[in-house]
């Protein structure tokens, strides 16, 4: 069984920042932003050329990559894979159908984001599979704010996609510093007991999977 990560967050507040420290020669990175990596000289260590870089908005062929990065031996030596995000992965879904009309759309959605959390469950077990996410704020009649990962659609929602991670970090900038809220602040961020002993950690994966390592 693969490890499952969740990284969610605003816009501008650190997730794509926090895979930098990620070696690169261990990693694959599918784009669904479309927009790069967005750190000084990511093109020397990310590319297509090196297999290790793939810029896919289409789901069926991210699940097919991220399958092929699993049981390939031509990607044997990759440990790391990153979907980054999963939201504009199902944007540019839902606007190459918009004209479609009936539930078979929405379904199809659902079932998208469902295999990409299910799936890792199957996978080599030295292999970590981190998902990227925008965040939604969801308001009550009382008042009560809850921050949980953005859905389209609302099969998607019922799902409840958030509660199939055990590590689901969400992004946050505290003054000039760039964190993870690593326990629920109003939130769904989790990670299990006893994993940090702060609230905020500094938004670095790499301090993540060394705690990750003893479990």
């Amino acid at each position: 069984m693969a490890s499952l990560i969740g990284i969610a967050g605003e816009p501008g507040s650190g997730k794509s920042t926090s895979l930098k420290g990620l070696p690169a020669d261990q990693t694959v990175v599918f784009d669904c932003d479309g927009k790069g990596l967005n750190w000084k000289g990511w093109k020397k260590d990310y590319c297509k050329e090196k297999n290790n870089y793939f810029k896919i908005n289409e789901p069926e062929k991210v699940i097919k990559g991220l399958m092929s990065v699993a049981t390939s031996e031509k990607f044997k030596h990759m440990k790391y894979v990153v979907i980054d995000t999963v939201n504009n992965l199902m944007v540019s879904e839902e606007m190459r159908r918009c004209r479609e009309k009936g539930y078979d759309k929405w379904m199809d959605l659902a079932q998208y984001i469902w295999n990409l959390v299910e799936l890792p469950g199957n996978f080599r077990e030295d292999l970590t599979v981190i998902l990227v996410f925008h965040t939604q704020t969801e308001h009550t009649e009382d008042g009560y704010e809850r921050i949980r990962i953005k859905t389209n659609g609302r099969k998607t929602e019922k799902n409840d996609i958030d509660s199939k991670f055990n590590w689901l970090l969400r992004t946050v900038k505290q003054g000039d510093k760039y964190m993870f809220e690593v326990t629920s602040h109003n939130s769904t961020s989790r990670t299990p007991l006893g994993a940090f002993e702060e609230d905020y950690i500094p938004n670095d994966i790499m301090q993540v999977l060394e705690v990750l390592k003893e479990y």
